[in-house]
């Protein structure tokens, strides 16, 4: 079976978008358990409503080429998302290893984005450069904000623990 540049980009969009859903559900869980992280908290949350626009983006580039998201590949990512934002819940270092995931995350979707302009601009698709650009940027904000936050949301984290506090979110 040979695929064409075409169909790659429609592979390439439907993967994305089911990564898009898939941060979409550790983060929400997560951000449900940050009330002693402010800062982390306002992050994931304003990357949430950037994430809701990278989804609607992406579903207009399916919709674009008469196609639509994959439910198979989201069901199956919403679950792994769900597993993994409760992964690390019984730990008492759970904000830490929750902010090394993220700024990985963040990183494995930066990759993506620059993947799929280039499966883009082969496809022909120049119509959705724009807008990819603009969840690259997105992504990459994302990425050193919670870079930023290490320092901070690591001294936080030893100042409860130290006075006894509960530091787990």
């Amino acid at each position: 079976m040979t695929l064409d540049t075409r169909d790659i980009y429609v592979t390439a969009l439907k993967n994305t978008h089911a990564l898009e859903m898939q941060a979409l559900q550790i983060m929400e869980r997560q951000v449900e358990r940050l009330q002693r992280y402010p800062e982390m908290e306002d992050a994931l949350r304003r990357h949430i409503e950037e994430t809701h626009g990278q989804r609607t983006r992406l579903e207009e580039a399916l919709q674009a080429v008469g196609d639509s998201p994959s439910a198979l590949k989201e069901g199956f990512l919403g679950i792994v998302g769900n597993m993994m934002a409760i992964g690390h819940t019984p730990a008492q270092d759970e904000i830490l290893k929750n902010t090394y995931a993220n700024h990985a995350f963040e990183n494995f979707e930066i990759a993506a984005y620059e993947s799929l302009l280039t499966i883009t601009e082969a496809a022909g698709q120049r119509g959705s450069i724009t807008g990819f650009q603009q969840s690259l940027k997105e992504e990459e904000a994302m990425a050193r904000r919670v870079r930023e936050l290490v320092g901070p949301t690591t001294r936080r984290y030893l100042e409860l623990t130290i006075s006894g506090e509960k530091a787990d979110r």
